[in-house]
């Protein structure tokens, strides 16, 4: 089983719906018994950093995913969720992240379009199991204005974001929405998947 982690923010549906397509048995919750038994979790979120986390760390559910991931049970964050793996955001002031992943996220700055909406072509800057079967330059959906600095588990890139996604271990993520990129995207859920059994 796949839980994808409902704490009230994002439109969590459609990642439950991209995960059964692929074959998972997906479960929306936030009971930590069921996350215990999930065989991998994702993270989604869509909004602020700063309210997102809030919500996720009541009832000490934040700290919880963090002790799993810990323990080597494979975490993959989306979008929001993603950014909330690192140490730190800078949105709307300096806020304290999970701390799965070394780095900041930060305002994105080299772009005229501000949230960054749409499809970008995505580079694979290192190897990694969740590009298995993707071709390099291969097109994924975004919607961002704050995305995490490069950093040694970069696994990819966009001229938006210097770290499109990242890996470290059992942890990792996306700034894109897999569930909204398509076929290959879609192989991005697989490939997770394929890591839990």
């Amino acid at each position: 089983m796949i839980a994808i982690v409902d704490y009230g923010v994002g439109n969590i549906r459609s990642v439950e719906r991209a995960l059964i397509h692929v074959g998972a048995e997906a479960r929306l919750t936030s009971d930590k018994d069921e996350l215990d038994r999930a065989e991998g979790i994702v993270l989604p979120g869509v909004g602020a950093f700063a309210p997102a986390l809030e919500k996720l760390s009541e009832n000490g559910l934040g700290r919880h995913i963090v002790e799993l991931a810990n323990h080597g049970k494979p975490l993959l964050g989306v979008c929001l969720g993603y950014q909330l793996l690192f140490e730190e955001s800078l949105e709307h002031g300096r806020h304290e992240g999970l701390g799965l992943l070394p780095g900041t996220v930060v305002e994105v700055t080299n772009s005229e379009r501000l949230p960054v909406i749409g499809w970008c072509r995505t580079g694979q800057s290192a190897r990694s199991p969740l590009w298995d079967g993707i071709d390099d330059e291969s097109y994924f959906y975004f919607v961002h204005s704050y995305t995490p600095e490069h950093s040694l588990h970069t696994i990819g890139h966009t001229e938006h974001s210097a770290a499109a996604a990242a890996a470290k271990g059992n942890v990792m993520g996306t700034q894109f929405h897999p569930e909204k990129s398509g076929a290959d995207g879609l192989r991005v859920y697989a490939n997770f998947l394929s890591l839990c059994g």
